[in-house]
């Protein structure tokens, strides 16, 4: 059965469920040959060709079925199981680390080499938010080669392939022995790189140990016992910088940034590049309130691993989510780490080629 309603359709399964559909949605999602481009299963109907008040005709449904007949003549048939599919919500593919937490290994030739390795462990990057490759060659650009599990490289100021060493001439702490404390890179670009793969080429200096945070996991805590504070951090703006004698990037944004259903979609944290607020702003003092409140449990997190991250190893990590630092270099060996950049999503892409591929 379906009752008709100012532009909806209320649908009557014969299971006795029901359904309540935009009439200009069904119009705009038919699936047939005629409004969709059967090569590229791309929308070749456009919704500004029917009027706002626009209803079918003819509406029937059965079992398998729901079947409408619109005023121009157009017969669309929807499959029930389309229906509901579209219905599904897509889910953020993360867990929470638990306080034993330590990423998951995987060889660096399998990684390139073997497609179910490839994929085991980008689905345990989707879930953890890092995993640490070894074995790699040690040897510079050697981040170039991961384009083909990660996609192409994101190109930023400063370097593509980045150097980290310490060096009296650098422009970052980084280039320091001085202890780095969790935070995530480029908070100075409107969208930071949401990959990051941070290669050791050579670690022969004691300290340094590399510290990884889940900031998702410790924000939904912080979120739970503070949600004034949580909340004052997702409204004000804040001013990040990042520089050098050549380059200047700069953006004001909040530390987190929500998606539309409320989940934590972006942490943008980092003392190293956080500028000074309006002083006279009256949202100041509450934003500097709910900042303390955060960093101190930050600092005291239980979602948090630190390790050694040896020569021949790279970590991969999603930088929206997951934090990184280290632990003071207390001797000078030598300590040659590079980092490159990538982006999520075609890191998902490639998890979706894969599995299509290998059926």
């Amino acid at each position: 059965m379906v009752l008709a309603m100012p532009n909806m359709i209320d649908i009557q399964w014969p299971d006795g469920q029901s359904a309540a559909l935009s009439t200009l949605w069904l119009r705009d999602n038919c699936p047939c040959s005629d409004c969709r481009v059967t090569q590229t299963q791309e929308k070749r109907f456009h919704i500004a060709s029917v009027p706002l008040d626009y209803s079918p005709d003819l509406t029937e449904v059965d079992a398998e079925q729901l079947v409408i007949r619109w005023p121009e003549g157009h017969e669309s048939r929807y499959p029930r199981e389309f229906l509901m599919g579209c219905a599904q919500p897509i889910k953020q593919d993360w867990q929470p680390w638990r306080e034993d937490f330590l990423p998951q290994y995987v060889d660096y030739s399998g990684f390139l080499s073997d497609d179910r390795t490839a994929m085991k462990a980008i689905q345990a990057f989707l879930k953890d938010g890092v995993i640490v490759i070894k074995n790699a060659p040690q040897v510079v650009n050697t981040l170039e080669g991961l384009a083909s599990r990660l996609g192409p490289v994101r190109e930023l100021l400063f370097e593509r392939i980045h150097n980290v060493q310490v060096d009296p001439k650098g422009y970052n702490v980084a280039h320091t022995n001085l202890p780095l404390p969790p935070h995530n890179d480029f908070a100075s670009y409107s969208w930071p790189p949401s990959v990051q793969a941070l290669h050791m080429l050579v670690n022969e200096a004691e300290g340094g140990r590399s510290t990884l945070l889940d900031g998702w996991a410790a924000l939904d805590a912080f979120r739970s016992q503070f949600p004034e504070e949580f909340a004052t951090l997702c409204r004000v703006t804040v001013p990040f910088r990042e520089f050098d004698d050549n380059n200047e990037t700069f953006t004001t944004a909040p530390m987190i940034q929500l998606d539309p259903s409320g989940n934590v979609a972006l942490f943008r944290y980092s003392n190293q590049l956080m500028q000074p607020l309006n002083p006279l702003s009256a949202d100041t003092a509450d934003f500097y309130h709910a900042y303390h409140v955060l960093s101190q449990q930050l600092f005291d997190t239980p979602f948090q691993c630190r390790f050694r991250l040896d020569g021949g190893q790279i970590i991969v990590a999603a930088s929206h989510r997951v934090l990184h630092g280290r632990e003071a270099i207390e001797t000078a060996g030598k300590r040659h780490l590079q980092d490159a950049y990538f982006e999520h999503d075609n890191v998902r892409n490639l998890l979706t080629v894969l599995k299509r591929k290998n059926g």
